[in-house]
């Protein structure tokens, strides 16, 4: 006899709270949201190697945290701002640097990493993209991953990066911008 499938966010923050169902619960949310974590991490450290054990200190956090989750925001914003967090993090401590932007302003240039073909394994066209992308500020490049590649809305985009629905929409506007004029150059 198998067990029921946990259909909703409350309800596996629900059996999670329940010590007989705890695993159950944890293992239905990493089915659930593994992938997209692991690509919203791959977007910002652009190494395999690296999203996966990002991916990895994430859902460890999250199982150390849901017990206390306040349900303020959706479970997947949630799960997309300790993944945003930790792929901050990590890429600073490689540089001891405050942000993306003074990581890529300092030779942090994660686009070798494109061109190697080790950690990439899209064709021409998105490689020109992802390049693209690496050349935009941070929120911009944050903005237009998670409303292009996770089809985001606005307002949950706001909950993980803490930026208005307004600013969010003009740095989308400017990352397709930049991008369009990126790839017209090459």
């Amino acid at each position: 006899m198998t067990a029921a499938k946990i259909h909703t966010d409350k309800e596996i923050i629900v059996a999670f709270k329940i010590e007989a169902t705890k695993e159950r619960a944890f293992k239905q949310l990493l089915n659930q949201f593994k992938q997209q974590v692991y690509w919203q991490i791959r977007r910002i450290v652009i190494s395999h190697d690296d999203a996966d054990d990002l991916c990895q200190n994430v859902f460890i956090k999250v199982w150390q945290k849901l017990g206390e989750f306040r349900e303020d925001s959706a479970l997947s914003s949630w799960l997309y701002r300790i993944a945003h967090n930790e792929s901050l993090s990590f890429l600073r401590s490689k540089k001891n640097l405050t942000s993306l932007d003074e990581v890529m302003d300092r030779g942090g240039d994660l686009s070798h990493l494109v061109d190697s073909g080790v950690n990439f394994d899209g064709d021409k066209i998105e490689a020109k993209l992802q390049k693209a992308l690496l050349l935009l500020p941070e929120k911009q490049r944050q903005t237009f991953n998670m409303r292009y590649y996770d089809d985001l809305k606005y307002e949950e985009i706001s909950a993980i990066l803490g930026t208005s629905v307004g600013a969010l929409k003009a740095n989308y506007h400017l990352a397709v911008k930049k991008i369009e004029e990126s790839l017209k150059r090459d």
